[in-house]
């Protein structure tokens, strides 16, 4: 598979799931603005058929290397970031859970996910974007959200892109990330406050937004739901003191991220 052939794949799939994306993408487009992705983020559970490693393989055989590792001690995650040796392609953030920090009933109810998923699928060049390959009931879904949302999240939508990020530095029709912030509530779209609308600073080097996910309809063993969906970010880099922009992440700043799925932020 191809580089561009998966990130389309991968941009459509997400876009069936976070409709507003691509309205977004489209009013941003309107005014001529160059929209070039900072990164794609993915989420998967840490267990040796899965895990970061799996999740990456793909990247890894298109060109990404591997290059920083993040903490998230209070969600009890584990991240690491890759990114391609051409540049204006987007960077991909893989995040894990660490199962083997929770109670027993958790780890029960997560490693009955993980024993439905086909290797077939795991093996694919599309696993990342391969959805949900198992049966869950909403019980179950609600078990794990009263532990872990990023639990709930990935047991109920799957393997597939929980967000796309919009390069704020590209947009020549805004002059910063308080601008786009303002554009988007304008057209009544709804932003993670958590940690504040913009999470990160210039001094930081990194300054980050995102919209709050949307609840979708998702069939459970026991009926249909609405549960969280994924959300559109918007990420502004700036230089290091070298002049060269920063191409990192901030671990508080993604922490607060990671909350734009919180489902109890749409109700």
């Amino acid at each position: 598979m191809e580089l561009q052939s998966l990130l389309a794949e991968m941009w459509i799939d997400y876009c069936s799931l976070n409709p507003s994306a691509h309205q977004i993408y489209k009013l941003l487009s309107a005014s001529e603005n160059k929209i070039l992705n900072d990164h794609i983020a993915l989420r998967t559970f840490k267990h040796p058929r899965l895990g970061i490693k799996q999740m990456a393989a793909v990247f890894e055989s298109l060109g990404y290397t591997e290059k920083k590792e993040y903490f998230f001690k209070e969600k009890r995650l584990y991240a690491k970031h890759y990114e391609h040796f051409d540049v204006t392609q987007p960077k991909i953030f893989i995040s894990e859970l660490l199962v083997e920090e929770f109670s027993g009933p958790v780890q029960k109810a997560i490693f009955e996910i993980i024993e439905q998923i086909p290797d077939s699928v795991i093996q694919s060049p599309k696993f990342c974007y391969s959805g949900r390959s198992w049966n869950i009931s909403y019980q179950t879904y609600e078990m794990l959200a009263s532990v872990s949302e990023y639990a709930s999240w990935v047991s109920s939508i799957g393997f597939r892109p929980n967000h796309f990020t919009v390069f704020v530095n590209y947009l020549e029709s805004f002059k910063n990330i308080q601008q786009v912030n303002e554009f988007l509530e304008a057209h009544g779209y709804r932003l993670n406050t958590s940690g504040g609308k913009i999470k990160g600073t210039p001094s930081e080097l990194l300054e980050q937004s995102s919209t709050i996910a949307e609840l979708i309809p998702v069939q459970f063993n026991d009926g249909i739901f609405n549960v969280s969906g994924c959300f559109y970010e918007f990420a502004r880099r700036y230089k290091d003191e070298s002049g060269k922009l920063y191409q990192g992440f901030i671990a508080a700043s993604a922490d607060k991220i990671f909350e734009s799925t919180f489902k109890n932020k749409e109700e």
